[in-house]
């Protein structure tokens, strides 16, 4: 189908797990609100409520310093059972509209409408306005919608007007709409690369649409084509329906790369809970833990270990994403943009334990790869 007939939306749940908290607690409404994590992962914010953002709190921001910011803070730990049961009302009202449903994590998905807006027609503005109002009236909770002919133009939509906006941009307006805004809107673009962009003269998606391709290559290597084709409105990536889990996995990227060992770790400590939390809610267990970072020029790394019995909580996944973060040559060497913890190789909690004991197959590994990944 032609790039321009696509009709792609971006829902992004707005603060999500703080949204949550001041729903199910009255306390906590129209006052600041950080989700800072369990007491082993208390340095790092995983979330701030729009109160608590006014006061410069963000996410991945070390929680002593959103005191510092926001005395009045108040600091929640995170639920992540009750997101995920958000997250599954959410999706079930996706499924209403779509077959066609990818969520990039609890709080946000990719939705492709196309076929439903042909043979109905109706419009994609029409049927994100609906979700929207579903949303807010099933969980209590609001949600931003990006509109667009493809998933690079709704996703930076959808971030332009939170909390509660819809930004629509038709296929004949893409270029009028990406040239003026500033590289940082990009999704991916942190402020180191910012900053990077910026000493080369790029300040807005504009200027970096008057530069040729190979221009960007020979400043920016292997994300220069990529750079290239967003300026241009080009992104031909369809939206992948979910399956079935091989693999539950958390990760997060930093509004400031991170250095600090201690943050990285605290982290991965967030991740890990969240990660033992959904395995024992679907009956899971799994066997590899799998580290993925990702530096300030995009390049992603993947260690992976593989070990004899299958894990079932959070310190044991830790535990191996410490080890391979630290031993594995991933971490201080660079600043890192973006962590994440996975777990794969799953089995269900009622497979016979004798299972586990297998002493055929793959020995324990560690498995890498490097590949450039900007979105």
């Amino acid at each position: 189908m032609p790039l321009g007939h696509r009709r792609i939306l971006h829902v992004d749940m707005d603060a999500f797990y703080a949204s949550v908290e001041q729903r199910d607690n009255p306390d906590l409404r129209g006052k600041p609100v950080i989700v800072a994590g369990s007491e082993r992962s208390r340095g790092v914010v995983c979330a701030a409520s729009y109160e608590a953002r006014k006061f410069g709190v963000r996410s991945a921001m070390a929680t002593s310093r959103a005191l510092r910011l926001c005395p009045q803070v108040v600091r929640v730990p995170p639920h992540f059972s009750r997101y995920q049961e958000v997250s599954k009302q959410i999706n079930q009202i996706f499924a209403r509209y779509t077959e066609m449903v990818e969520p990039l994590s609890l709080d946000e998905s990719f939705l492709d409408v196309t076929e439903r807006c042909a043979s109905n027609g109706c419009t994609a503005t029409a049927t994100a306005s609906e979700i929207k109002q579903l949303i807010k009236l099933e969980t209590g909770l609001t949600a931003s919608a990006g509109v667009g002919p493809n998933k690079l133009i709704a996703k930076i939509a959808s971030d332009l007007r939170k909390p509660d906006g819809l930004v629509v941009v038709p296929p004949e307006r893409v270029l009028a709409f990406l040239h003026p805004l500033p590289v940082e809107r990009v999704w991916g673009v942190g402020p180191v690369t910012a900053a990077r962009l910026h000493e080369m003269g790029l300040k807005t998606i504009g200027d970096v649409a008057a530069r040729t391709v190979e221009w960007l290559t020979q400043r920016l290597g292997r994300s220069g084509p990529w750079y290239h084709d967003l300026a241009h409105g080009i992104d031909d990536r369809p939206v992948i329906a979910s399956h079935e889990s091989k693999s539950v996995s958390a990760e997060n990227t930093f509004a400031v790369d991170l250095q600090d060992v201690d943050e990285v770790l605290a982290e991965l400590a967030a991740q890990a809970e969240e990660v033992a939390d959904r395995l024992a809610r679907h009956g899971y267990r799994g066997r590899t833990v799998t580290l993925k970072a990702r530096y300030g020029d995009f390049t992603t790394v993947t260690r992976s270990l593989t070990v004899a019995r299958p894990l079932h909580g959070a310190e044991e996944i830790l535990e191996i994403a410490r080890q391979l973060l630290l031993t594995r040559t991933l971490f201080p060497k660079r600043a890192l943009r973006l962590v994440g913890v996975g777990v794969s190789h799953l089995m269900d909690e009622q497979t016979p334990l004798q299972l586990e004991l297998w002493t055929e197959g793959p020995a324990p590994a560690d498995v890498a790869h490097e590949v450039p990944a900007p979105l």
